[in-house]
């Protein structure tokens, strides 16, 4: 199969050729049995002799082409439509009617706010052409009204307030909310490009508008991606500052998957500048080693590890309700635990050489012992809660009386 992108530069471009690039050098197998001989990707800087040789091989069009920001209004108009045609009269001239897909927008509704707008009239204009062209020559069209996209590699300061917002938010530079209650519908770019793929292959999803609202159906003229967030201009700020806080204190809030938070986390992080990709961390030294905490979580506990010096024992303490796990990851050791009403010592021994975890009970006094005389023993830690100095949970006993 040869795909033709064009607009392969932009945004959704960039993105899009990326996956198919995945799929057709056999990196990717998560989409199924696609076999993609060719991408052709063309731009508006390509050698336009170029679109005559990639509309006579293609298999599969993806037209992404248009303008978001032009110097004039006229430019909707050339941008958003004339290239459309010069694309569809290219397909006619040879007789190509593969399938192909049409990147339009939400504003193409005309309606409410977007109702007199130049680009939304241009890509109106747009979405007719296709539909006729489908109609002359019984090419299958999908025609996508996507709503505000955001992702990796998508321009901050241009159309996109959430890239603006990571962009800036990122680099420590002001932004500006005027209205935090203002409400968005956003497509992240990744279900953007799954949706794309399985238009690919046939299995894309039909809708028809009631308004703005996409209603989704199985014979409707148009096609949508079936994920999308409404979020409020305030929560995308909120997560935005808490992401942003998280190298200070070393909490990751709750991303659930497929989540909105998860999505934006990513898109964040793809804006951090050089010096922000790396953080400090605290080490707490003295003469036994190190313990440095990594990782908190909101509701599943923190992530730390510890390194022992040759012959040292750390812990000798136990906890109500804390429980923990213990992970020798380099090194040998011996763990030792005993119920604080018994006697009897339960050990284990542990290596960097068979990795495995090990629970520290509640109720049960512990220890974690460095067998090397030469080595540092190296565990990493997860306890079930974050350490409070206000209510430690921690108290002080030998295991081994």
């Amino acid at each position: 199969m040869n795909i033709l992108v064009t607009g392969a530069k932009g945004f959704v471009g960039k993105n899009l050729c990326a996956q198919l690039r995945t799929i057709a050098e056999g990196k990717n197998l998560s989409y199924g049995n696609i076999v993609i001989n060719d991408i052709y990707e063309y731009d508006i800087d390509s050698d336009p002799a170029l679109l005559d040789h990639y509309c006579k091989s293609a298999n599969f069009i993806f037209n992404l082409a248009g303008v978001n920001r032009p110097k004039s209004s006229d430019e909707f108009m050339q941008g958003n439509y004339d290239f459309a045609a010069t694309l569809l009269n290219t397909l006619r001239k040879h007789e190509n009617t593969s399938p192909i897909m049409l990147a339009s927008s939400i504003q193409a509704t005309l309606i409410g706010r977007y109702a007199d707008g130049d680009y939304g009239k241009s890509k109106r204009a747009g979405e007719e052409l296709f539909f006729d062209y489908s109609k002359a020559t019984g090419a299958k069209v999908l025609v996508y009204r996507f709503p505000n996209l955001f992702g990796k590699w998508c321009r901050p300061n241009y159309n996109s307030a959430v890239a603006t917002f990571c962009h800036n938010i990122a680099n420590d530079l002001p932004i500006q909310v005027n209205d935090r209650a203002t409400m968005l519908e956003l497509l992240y770019i990744d279900d953007l490009v799954d949706e794309m793929i399985a238009a690919l292959k046939g299995e894309e999803h039909h809708c028809e508008f009631e308004g703005v609202e996409t209603i989704l159906c199985n014979d409707g003229r148009y096609c949508a991606v079936p994920t999308t967030h409404k979020v409020t201009l305030g929560e995308i700020v909120d997560l935005l500052e808490l992401f942003h806080r998280q190298p200070a204190t070393l909490t990751m809030p709750e991303i659930p998957h497929n989540s909105f938070a998860k999505k934006l986390y990513s898109t964040y992080l793809s804006y951090l500048p050089k010096e922000k990709i790396r953080f400090q961390l605290k080490m707490n030294v003295d003469n036994r080693g190190s313990f440095t905490e990594l990782l908190r979580t909101e509701k599943c506990g923190q992530v730390s590890v510890n390194i022992s010096k040759p012959g040292i024992t750390k812990g000798e303490h136990w906890h109500n309700t804390k429980w923990e796990f213990f992970i020798v990851v380099s090194g040998r050791a011996l763990i030792q635990m005993r119920n604080i009403y018994s006697d009897k010592v339960i050990e284990f021994e542990a290596s960097g050489q068979n990795i495995e975890a090990i629970h520290m009970l509640p109720g049960y006094t512990h220890n974690i012992i460095n067998l090397s005389d030469s080595e540092d023993l190296i565990t990493i830690m997860w306890a079930n809660e974050p350490f409070e100095a206000s209510h430690p949970d921690t108290f002080f006993e030998k295991v081994v009386k």
